[in-house]
């Protein structure tokens, strides 16, 4: 169940970084509130996403973060330190209160791309949006 569970959130992770590329092209505007928004719906679904990723794993009794943090506190502690490792890797390079070992550290890299890419994706896709909103005269 657990792994069912483990593919799922892959894919609706995977599925919303996708759609984050592929959204809607008719915003005119300088500043999108829509394109924010969609930023910050996108970074919340990637950092509970890896949070499920890291709290399924260890459910699953793989050793993620140094510690054995994920194995040994109640279900909702467990789950608090997924989300909480999944952020503070997805925003920011860690503040090295958890380190992540195994697999772990694949998992983290990967998140830790994702957290990175990101603004720079979006900074890009405003500007090719920008750029297509311009009269033919000023290009």
């Amino acid at each position: 169940m657990g792994w069912v569970m483990l593919i799922f959130v892959v894919v609706s992770v995977c599925g919303s970084v996708a759609g984050f590329f592929h959204g809607d092209r008719e915003v005119r505007q300088l500043f999108s509130f829509h394109h924010f928004y969609t930023l910050i719906a996108v970074y919340g679904i990637v950092m509970l996403g890896f949070g499920l990723i890291y709290f399924i794993l260890a459910s699953e009794g793989l050793v993620i973060l140094q510690d054995e943090l994920l194995l040994e506190d109640s279900l909702l502690d467990r789950l608090a330190h997924s989300v909480y490792f999944s952020g503070v890797t997805l925003m920011t390079v860690g503040y090295g209160d958890i380190t992540p070992v195994g697999l772990g550290r694949v998992v983290a890299l990967i998140e830790a791309m994702i957290g990175y890419v990101l603004p720079a994706a979006f900074f890009v896709q405003y500007m090719h949006h920008h750029h297509q909103d311009e009269p033919p005269d000023k290009l």
